[in-house]
């Protein structure tokens, strides 16, 4: 089993910036792959950005330039830094972990799920 806990949400203005965390325990370790997802109210779940066990990286069209994901295996935790945040950005955040997803932005890939962290971007 893995546990995720995803910390650092809150609320900011637009053009601010913030940075999420998701410290992972239990069954892991640096050959998982891991993902950020967000839901926004009334709208379905999105794949945000994902890294594999080789550091490679991938995002979704609409955080390409903003967003950056780093992970440090050492601590097991993963980072999501947000730049240059948007109204549409406000979510709940979602981390997600599982061996072999590679860097997959579909929410099917990920057997693991923390429980989020709200973000709220205001214009």
């Amino acid at each position: 089993q893995v546990q995720l806990v995803e910390s650092g949400g809150g609320s900011v203005q637009a053009g601010g910036s913030l940075r999420l965390s998701c410290a992972a325990s239990g069954d892991t370790d640096s050959t998982y792959s891991m993902a950020w997802f967000r839901r926004a109210p009334g709208k379905g779940r999105e794949g945000v950005a994902a890294i594999d066990s080789s550091y490679k990286s991938h995002y979704g069209d609409s955080v390409k330039g903003r967003f950056t994901i780093s992970k440090d295996n050492a601590k097991k935790t993963l980072y999501l830094q947000m730049d240059m945040l948007k109204p549409e950005d406000t979510a709940m955040y979602y981390c997600a972990a599982d061996k072999g997803a590679g860097t997959s932005l579909w929410a099917i890939s990920y057997k693991y799920w923390g429980q989020g962290t709200q973000v709220t971007v205001s214009s």
